[in-house]
């Protein structure tokens, strides 16, 4: 008997920078945004087919209803744009985010992802009252409805995720499930139904490694330093390079303990667990309906 081989999944990767914020990050990283992102989907997943489109540039060719329904999936990276700034590369992705809701596919969004998530379906962002969460997102807390839903399915009831975000959602959209929240941010992972669409979100970035917090963070040093976080120049920069040896030997348990960090973010296979949640239990289902798996 003849077996059919099932086709690969199909996702689209919104990149949400604008063009310099793209070249920086090659500068800086070696890939844009929604290169690294695919790449780490596609390290879960490794027949995962992945297509990129860039809603912040002008002129942009974005997928039209019928071309996001072909998708079996849909992520959204961060940005560092800010939403309640009304400049055309921030509304055109709000639309384009109606349109993912319109559509049907399954969403999935990190950081500046969740925020566009939520402003699409009603909610609102703005600067985070809390102050800059930068680096890691301290204690996360998985409340009883967090501790149900698949999208945290394998993580503990608090743990810590890579993160940077200067903006957080204050008024979450009318239907909401919120999943979990720290001191700095009040939702940190949650799922929106909007118009018939599902989009699961988290304000920290499962994505990033060590080393691209590093780097994210050494173009933040001024910051860190004008924010009390550290002191002066040689303390970011010390913290950096423990970074970027951890990330060169995460075995260096003096540097884990150090940072503060447990497996949860130095495990790359753990950190990723939303993603690989939304492939296994959102975009792979939604395949198999439509008959791509």
């Amino acid at each position: 008997m003849n077996m059919v081989a099932p086709k690969p999944l199909r996702v689209l990767v919104v990149d949400g920078y604008k063009r310099e914020g793209r070249e920086e990050y090659i500068r800086d990283a070696g890939a844009t945004p929604s290169e690294a992102y695919a790449a780490e989907l596609r390290r879960i997943e490794p027949s995962l087919i992945t297509d990129i489109c860039l809603p912040a540039d002008e002129g942009a060719n974005l997928p039209d209803g019928a071309g996001l329904a072909s998708y079996d999936g849909i992520a959204l990276t961060g940005s560092s744009l800010h939403i309640h700034s009304p400049e055309p590369a921030v509304t055109r992705q709000i639309e384009l985010m109606r349109a993912i809701y319109r559509s049907g596919t399954p969403c999935f969004g990190s950081c500046w992802g969740i925020q566009i998530g939520a402003v699409a379906a009603g909610g609102t962002v703005a600067l985070n009252p809390n102050g800059l969460e930068i680096g890691f997102a301290r204690r996360i807390a998985v409340n009883e409805a967090g501790a149900r839903h698949p999208l945290l399915a394998g993580r503990p009831a608090a743990f810590d995720a890579p993160a940077i975000h200067f903006d957080s959602i204050v008024a979450p959209p009318a239907d909401a499930t919120i999943l979990a929240s720290n001191a700095m941010s009040p939702i940190q992972a949650a799922e929106f139904r909007q118009d018939g669409g599902v989009f699961w979100g988290v304000q920290y970035h499962p994505e990033f490694s060590l080393r691209l917090i590093a780097t994210i963070l050494r173009r933040h040093s001024k910051t860190l330093i004008e924010r009390g976080l550290r002191k002066d120049e040689p303390a970011a920069a010390a913290w950096i390079a423990d970074l970027d040896a951890l990330d060169a030997d995460p075995a260096r348990s003096d540097l884990a303990w150090g940072l503060g960090l447990d497996e949860e973010v130095l495990d790359p296979v753990k950190r990723v667990t939303e993603l690989r949640n939304f492939l296994e239990m959102r975009v792979k289902p939604q395949a198999s309906v439509r008959g791509r798996a």
